[in-house]
């Protein structure tokens, strides 16, 4: 990027974007409305990632499952929201996701010394990974570019609040589901066994 700014200093350009409190929305923004036109995207795809590190320091870090590697691992984890079709792909939307050991609500004095080193804002807090897949999917639908088909793995399906934050707004999606979960036909009726009926106290 420095290059094919005139020769900007590396070290400049790396400050711009990593201390400036410029709006990083503004251009994820303009990333969505310019790539909605150039792909012409299918669907609305909510992700996750990890980055993996190797030390503590960056933010954000901690020892968590990421498909990236397949396992339990030091890295980050970002959420993304990213418009696809058969043979292409671009995140256009993202959350970068606070772990439980990174929450400031607890009292845990490293925890609040390791949020002032790394310049976490005080509104950065625990959230689950499906709402910050809302999230994503509520300010890209604020910006124009054309809602489709939200489409996501078990690990946001498996959540009834996320399918419900699809389907109180209308969207159309297809998300994963683990195998333990059951379905009843429209006109099913829950009834309660009798008290005395064998196994009435078991689910």
């Amino acid at each position: 990027m420095a290059a094919r700014l005139a020769g900007l200093h590396e070290q400049a350009l790396n400050h711009f974007v990593t201390n400036s409190p410029w709006d990083a929305a503004a251009v994820r923004r303009r990333l969505a409305v310019r790539m909605d036109a150039a792909i012409g995207p299918q669907a609305w795809a909510v992700d996750d990632t990890g980055w993996l590190k190797y030390g503590a320091a960056s933010v954000c870090v901690a020892r968590q499952y990421t498909g990236t590697a397949g396992k339990v691992t030091n890295c980050q984890i970002g959420v993304g929201l990213n418009l696809v079709t058969d043979t292409a792909s671009c995140p256009v939307n993202w959350r970068l996701f606070v772990p439980e050991a990174w929450d400031p609500t607890g009292v845990d004095s490293q925890v609040i010394d390791r949020r002032r080193t790394a310049a976490m804002p005080a509104d950065a807090v625990h959230r689950e990974k499906w709402r910050l897949g809302l999230d994503t999917i509520d300010e890209a639908a604020g910006w124009g570019v054309t809602s489709l088909l939200i489409v996501a793995d078990a690990g946001y399906g498996d959540a009834a609040e996320f399918r419900q934050g699809l389907e109180d707004p209308g969207l159309t999606y297809v998300v994963g589901v683990n195998s333990a979960h059951t379905a009843f036909t429209v006109d099913t009726q829950r009834t309660v066994l009798p008290i005395e009926a064998p196994g009435a106290g078991r689910r």
